[in-house]
């Protein structure tokens, strides 16, 4: 298929609509908007990307969606943005809030399991927690992970930027995930956030200049999921 199109000098797209506004994607587009690096995709890799964008009504171009790559022979990642992911639990009427925190070893050796991320200096941070409710069950949803088990790492062994800077933050973020996607699965199921998937989100080009861009692409060819 991938041959066909070259040799036509056509693209595929697929399209979709969110909220009465139609998003156009292609290889060209995901590659230099989405991917953020010079690594190609595949076609299989392009076709899982916008189906779960389809699917789950993401827009790629407000950053609610990736596809990371950086090695040539390795699969691409798919990751979804944190608040894509809190906006589609709220949005459930089912939705009845959440809590959320850090959890800290003190100087006496116990184990704390406190809200929000303060600690002191001296405390060490061991990992995050958060407790989603809904409306139509009768118990919560807990999630707890392992600071040391998800924290993202260097090729030196340190902890990157993020981590390393902003840990309670991020190790919070990563339990608040864990936990709305097992509450709300009917709405969550498959979108994972970079943090989980030990991935770090490229940076990306603004939306007007991505949406100028498709408008002149004149030699696209508009194709089923299917036929990908």
């Amino acid at each position: 298929m991938s041959n066909e199109v070259n040799q036509n000098k056509q693209e595929i797209t697929v399209k979709y609509d969110i909220d009465g506004q139609e998003i156009k994607l292609t290889p060209k587009i995901v590659q230099e908007y989405i991917v953020g690096s010079d690594v190609p995709i595949t076609n299989q890799e392009f076709k899982l990307f916008t189906e779960l964008c389809k699917v789950r009504k993401l827009n790629p171009f407000l950053r609610e969606a990736y596809l990371i790559k950086y090695k040539a022979g390795t699969p691409a990642q798919l990751v979804v943005g944190k608040d894509a992911i809190l906006k589609r639990a709220v949005l459930n009427p089912n939705y009845d809030g959440m809590e959320s925190g850090i959890i800290v070893k003190k100087t006496d050796g116990s184990i704390e399991e406190r809200q929000g991320t303060f600690r002191l200096g001296e405390e060490e941070l061991v990992g995050g927690w958060a407790r989603v409710y809904r409306k139509d069950w009768s118990h919560s949803i807990y999630s707890s992970v392992s600071f040391n088990e998800v924290a993202q790492k260097t090729g030196q062994g340190t902890l990157n930027s993020n981590w390393g800077s902003k840990g309670a933050t991020m190790v919070e973020k990563v339990a608040k995930v864990r936990a709305l996607r097992e509450t709300f699965v009917e709405d969550l199921a498959g979108m994972y956030e970079a943090e989980e998937m030990q991935q770090e989100i490229p940076e990306q080009q603004d939306i007007i200049e991505v949406q100028a861009d498709v408008e002149e692409q004149e030699d696209t060819k508009e194709v089923s999921m299917n036929e990908l």
